[in-house]
């Protein structure tokens, strides 16, 4: 119910967020994309010193600047119970100690998938995600293409978003795994998160069903220790 809650609060927030940036970008006001930018818009509407914008349009707009406010405390609170909780539960705590894997996305697998072990093995877990390529044959030769987009897609989107946060950190860094540096280097970014992903989902599946926590070998993959 959290989760969900969460998620509701997170989709009525975009909207308002799209909202402002709508209506200033109507009045010439435009600012970079992202969440965090958001702050210099609603500093924007706030300043009544500011002849950008009409009263009437300030007047609207603080409005909305209030709610997208009041829903991001709100948020936030969540949030913070749900890291409480992914420290009290021994799965959770696990879990995170895969990189790119927090607190929101242990306790989504922890909700949404409640009997990992009736998968055969991660790679199955990590298909039913919808994070494996489909084949194409083409000339007689098979080609990977999309991913498959089956299964949980607030999973699939958090695994996704994750790994793209640990990708972001892998340029000069010594400590990087081996194998996605060189998967970098000659592969579009978006498939190396897929690609990671995928291998964060197997990740998982082992630590759920076969205990021990997260240990960076450097290596092609990640091993469970006991």
């Amino acid at each position: 119910m959290v989760l969900r809650t969460r998620a509701l609060l997170i989709r009525q927030q975009t909207q308002a967020i799209n909202a402002l940036r709508g209506h200033l970008s109507e009045l010439g006001v435009i600012a970079a994309l992202g969440t965090a930018n958001v702050a210099a818009l609603i500093e924007i509407v706030r300043d009544e010193e500011d002849v950008c914008l009409p009263k009437a349009a300030r007047l609207a707009l603080a409005e909305i600047a209030d709610q997208i406010e009041a829903l991001t405390r709100q948020i936030d609170k969540l949030e913070r119970g749900i890291v409480g909780e992914a420290k009290r539960d021994e799965d959770m705590r696990r879990l995170t100690t895969i990189p790119g894997v927090g607190a929101i996305t242990a306790a989504s697998v922890k909700a949404l998938v409640p009997d990992p072990g009736g998968f055969k093995s991660g790679r199955h877990f990590a298909a039913r995600l919808g994070l494996t390529p489909k084949p194409h044959s083409s000339g007689g030769k098979e080609r990977l293409g999309g991913i498959s987009k089956m299964g949980n897609p607030t999973l699939r989107s958090l695994l996704v978003c994750g790994a793209t946060s640990v990708l972001q950190r892998v340029k000069g860094n010594d400590k990087a795994l081996r194998w996605l540096v060189t998967l970098l280097a000659r592969r579009p970014f978006k498939v190396v998160a897929v690609a990671l992903a995928n291998k964060m989902a197997r990740i998982i599946w082992a630590l759920l069903t076969k205990g021990g926590t997260y240990r960076n070998t450097g290596a092609a993959s990640g091993a469970a220790r006991a």
